[in-house]
């Protein structure tokens, strides 16, 4: 994981600045949506390789870039892209759901070419969508139990987080789960983290967070949204994915002309995070794009945003300045 410190670009504006037309006495407010951007990660898949370069000149240096793992992929096209995602000059993190490993020996070697081959220090483990695991993996806790990641130098794990509750598992379960794990974590030296499925309603997740710091969980808690994109898109990910009741922020008639034609982007959840990470003990909070409009076209609004390139509305948003 690159250093805060080294994430930079030519193209940045120092996170001092003020956007434009900004509202009187919300500077501070706006400058906290900036360092969010500054600080984001965005999701790619195999398929974007050939755009990485042209990302690369929106984000800054060292941002990290999530390699998903899609149906019918394989491990060596998993490790081609984080290849050139290292070469783009952004940090390859990727996605490793334990039930496609068959067993100890395909672990050890990913873990070695990931290290050897792209220089990866972070990685999001996940159950993933198979239902019965081709090898003795179920669920996450079981690899970072394994002890493979951290013989590799791989110290940084993220793992899911879900604040609208999971369609099989019960939310004790869930909480019960983040507890253990965290607890592996810290007796493993591991730096754990948790990443959301996309969601469109700020509420349920700020309540987990809020949940999560009372019971002294210090943990880096990441937001996962969706860039901008068609609201048809969004919609068709939405039930795809199986996101839950916040669903319902994008409209009450999804078959309406108004979410066939129109857009959204995820500045109202961003503001109201920004927002909520002023309070104290609520650190620390991040954000990740989800690029369902694109990835360079997400790759822009992370980068306007971390250049103060936008201005804040009477709506509880933003105006996001692209090009």
């Amino acid at each position: 994981m690159a250093a805060s410190g080294s994430r930079t670009s030519p193209m940045s504006s120092p996170a001092t600045a003020s956007p434009p037309n900004v509202v009187r006495g919300l500077e501070d407010e706006a400058r906290t949506i900036a360092a969010l951007a500054q600080q984001a990660s965005v999701e790619t898949t195999w398929h974007d390789r050939d755009r990485f370069d042209a990302c690369s000149r929106h984000l800054a240096r060292g941002t990290p870039m999530y390699v998903s793992f899609i149906p019918g992929q394989t491990w060596e096209r998993t490790l081609s892209t984080c290849v050139a995602v290292r070469a783009a000059g952004l940090e390859p993190v990727p996605h490793v759901p334990v039930r496609e490993l068959r067993g100890q020996a395909a672990l050890e070697h990913l873990a070695a070419e990931l290290v050897d081959r792209a220089n990866v220090g972070r990685v999001l483990l996940i159950a993933g969508d198979r239902a019965k695991p081709l090898g003795p993996y179920a669920q996450s806790l079981d690899v970072l139990r394994n002890g493979v990641l951290a013989r590799y130098h791989i110290r940084q794990v993220v793992v899911a987080g879900h604040p609208e509750g999971h369609p099989s598992v019960s939310i004790s379960e869930l909480r019960r789960a983040e507890r253990e794990k965290l607890r592996f974590a810290a007796e493993a030296g591991i730096e754990l983290s948790f990443l959301t499925q996309f969601f469109f309603d700020h509420a349920p997740f700020l309540a987990w967070v809020r949940e999560l710091r009372a019971h002294g969980v210090r943990a880096r808690i990441v937001a996962g949204l969706a860039g901008p994109a068609r609201l048809a898109t969004l919609f068709k990910y939405a039930l795809r994915c199986g996101v839950g009741a916040s669903i319902r922020a994008l409209g009450a008639r999804p078959s309406s002309v108004a979410v066939l034609v129109g857009e959204r982007g995820p500045e109202s959840i961003v503001r109201a995070i920004a927002r909520a990470r002023r309070e104290p003990g609520i650190e620390p909070v991040g954000i990740h794009l989800y690029s369902f409009g694109g990835l360079e076209r997400t790759c822009a609004w992370i980068g306007a945003v971390a250049r103060c390139r936008f201005a804040l509305d009477d709506q509880g948003g933003f105006v996001v300045e692209e090009r």
